[in-house]
């Protein structure tokens, strides 16, 4: 269960949910809503579309899923198997089963039922799923048209759409996956677009799919959470593993949570990690569905003292009282910052955030400190630290890209998720041609064959492109 309730605020009595509901709230120790809940809660139950953003961590999940069971239960409809009254579309794995968790906590004494589904594990447990009746159904957009491409899931009743974490999504490419499912869900139904910050971007997607939504802003745009303490070392790229050994060792941190730019660094850094005796574990998308619930829950029981995950994991990591965030390099997106340090600090408790910047990282820390309207405090690094020598350095280091580098993502993310580089480019032979798919290297032109050369192929016209997949787990998202 995730600490999203404070207690603090009017009383979740007064916000006219059900007695079942109530009684599961109050099952979890809480009285009183967050300034989301109580001001969110009343908007969804009135019946109309809204827009609603709020830092990570107070508690966006319950001020859609308590007011959505509350309309549902309230609501008697017949229902078919496959064919759910509510879709929460969510970005990734992790979030999608923390918000079912959630749903089935604020639930457990409704006959409501909910599913959840997403990439990375087998699709035929989801295909038994859906013969049975499911009102509520979480889903990444991936997985979602993968079952519609199959025909196992019918969106022809949904009565509510929830957009959660909806910036992610865009910045995660997943606009047209998630025009698709719009297209074939009713047209007369109740919107509520949920995210940590409101991009322009996320506000022409709200014009375009809301209907007078009411809006809902209990901070201003795109702030850090101000109990969470940011500092920062400046450090070479190349002494940085070593540095965050010492820092764990020196502060005894027996929860950290650290992040890299990419999926390779990510496994690099658990193995050096582990290699010193300090238990660790990576997450990222390359990771099958199950390593990375193993690695969330070891991480979470403490037999895992540093979980080093991507960005692409972020937004489902939700730790109670989670005390410390390493960025091992800054994010080439301002906005991802505000994420990485919001898995702590949540729920009003206090947390801190440490960044290890690299010379040409120093204009992405512009770029933060500007999002955030705040300077990020300067540290000297522990004397106590010695660098390694120039042999000990692990020979596939890699400097972070500076701001003279061309940056990956000045907007939102439309295609290759953030760490993977371009591929490289193939001769006719399907070989990788030297030089090529490297930057500044010079092409280098294939030789021709003496002889007669084969007479060139036409090539055959690609067919349309079908409008969901029919291959059943085609997507991992």
């Amino acid at each position: 269960m995730t600490t999203e309730i404070s207690s603090a605020g009017p009383a979740f009595t007064e916000l006219g949910l059900a007695e079942p509901i109530l009684r599961a709230v109050a099952d979890t120790g809480y009285t009183t809503p967050t300034p989301i809940q109580a001001q969110a809660i009343p908007q969804v139950l009135a019946g109309g579309d809204l827009l609603a953003a709020a830092q990570t961590g107070t508690g966006k999940t319950a001020g859609f899923t308590l007011p959505i069971l509350h309309l549902l239960h309230s609501r008697k409809v017949e229902t078919r198997p496959g064919r759910p009254r509510c879709l929460i579309l969510v970005p990734t794995r992790e979030l999608a089963a923390q918000v079912e968790e959630s749903v089935k906590t604020y639930g457990k004494h409704l006959s409501l039922t909910s599913m959840v589904m997403f990439g990375g594990v087998n699709i035929n447990p989801q295909f038994k799923a859906l013969k049975s009746r499911v009102d509520l159904l979480v889903a990444t957009p991936g997985r979602l048209l993968d079952h519609l491409g199959q025909k196992t899931v019918d969106l022809s009743g949904v009565e509510i759409l929830v957009l959660d974490e909806a910036d992610r999504m865009l910045d995660m490419g997943f606009i047209r996956d998630i025009k698709k499912v719009l297209a074939v869900l009713p047209k007369a139904r109740q919107t509520l677009l949920f995210s940590a910050t409101f991009s322009d971007e996320i506000r022409a997607l709200a014009n375009g799919l809301l209907h007078n939504p009411k809006s809902v802003e209990v901070a201003r745009r795109n702030t850090t959470v101000e109990v969470v303490e940011q500092s920062m070392h400046r450090v070479p790229q190349a002494h940085k593993r070593d540095l965050l050994v010492h820092l764990v060792r020196r502060h005894d941190w027996q929860q950290v949570l650290v992040f890299t730019r990419t999926k390779h660094g990510a496994n690099k850094l658990a193995e050096k990690l582990m290699k010193e005796g300090i238990a660790a574990a990576a997450i990222h998308g390359n990771k099958s569905q199950a390593a990375r619930t193993r690695a969330l829950a070891s991480f979470k029981d403490g037999s895992v003292r540093v979980l080093v995950a991507t960005d692409i994991a972020a937004r489902g990591i939700d730790i109670d009282q989670l005390p410390q965030v390493v960025n091992f390099e800054l994010p080439n997106v301002p906005e991802d910052y505000v994420h990485r340090i919001g898995r702590t600090g949540r729920a009003g408790a206090t947390g801190c955030a440490l960044s290890l910047v690299d010379d040409e990282e120093m204009g992405y820390l512009r770029d933060i400190e500007k999002l955030i309207k705040r300077s990020i405090v300067r540290v000297e690094v522990d004397p106590a630290f010695v660098p390694p020598a120039r042999h000990e350095l692990a020979s596939d280091e890699r400097p972070p890209q500076g701001r003279g580098a061309p940056r990956q993502n000045n907007g939102p993310r439309q295609g290759r998720p953030q760490g993977q580089g371009q591929p490289a480019s193939r001769n006719a032979s399907g070989r990788v041609s030297p030089g090529q798919g490297k930057p500044g290297a010079a092409a280098v032109k294939p030789v021709p064959r003496p002889g007669p050369q084969p007479a060139a192929h036409p090539k055959k016209p690609r067919p349309q492109a079908a409008l969901f997949s029919s291959k059943p787990g085609s997507r991992g998202h």
